[in-house]
């Protein structure tokens, strides 16, 4: 037989159980939320920070913006020429598309690269720090810049004879 003394203990028994299970879970959740806080924080203040490590603005001196008169007197003759885009050839192992908007201004960049060799640059150089490698020996990796404007890539196959292309493009 219970006894009216019995049942107050009970019940503040289980409801301090159950303030401590609140309890708990509200530190819990606190602790949840503040973590992704600094999470994001950290994230914004890498992007924010790689936003202006960018190593690799230009090609040969030819930079985003610039007018196809300006490109052609830095790079010469191109092999094919055109309103909206020249393509280079510089020799057997380097090549170079470049592409123009509707007001002749450069908007695509993209290198390409054949074998390995002292002319071919290399992730850390283009983009200052290093990239991880496949095990294929394939590399890729894109960022975006949005306060200068551009995304930059680059991508080199796997293999004996890989193709590097390094792509710095204006974002519209």
């Amino acid at each position: 037989m219970i006894s009216f003394t019995e049942t107050p203990l009970r019940q503040t028994t289980c409801s301090r159980g159950f303030v401590f299970l609140v309890a708990a879970a509200s530190l819990l959740l606190a602790v949840s939320s503040l973590n992704a806080q600094t999470t994001r924080k950290v994230a914004v203040a890498a992007a924010a920070a790689e936003d202006d490590s960018a190593v690799f603005k230009g090609y040969r001196g030819v930079q985003l913006g610039m007018t196809t008169d300006e490109v052609r007197k830095k790079l010469g003759t191109p092999k094919d020429k055109g309103d909206e885009q020249d393509f280079f050839i510089f020799n057997e192992t380097e090549t170079a598309q470049i592409v123009y908007d509707s007001t002749h201004k450069v908007v695509t960049i993209s290198a390409d690269f054949l074998n390995p060799g002292n002319s071919v640059p290399t992730a850390k150089e283009v983009f200052g720090s290093e990239v991880e490698v496949k095990a294929d020996g394939s590399v890729y990796r894109m960022v975006r810049f949005p306060k200068a404007g551009y995304w930059l890539s680059y991508n080199r196959t796997g293999g004996n004879s890989p193709l590097t292309t390094v792509t710095l493009q204006k974002i519209q």
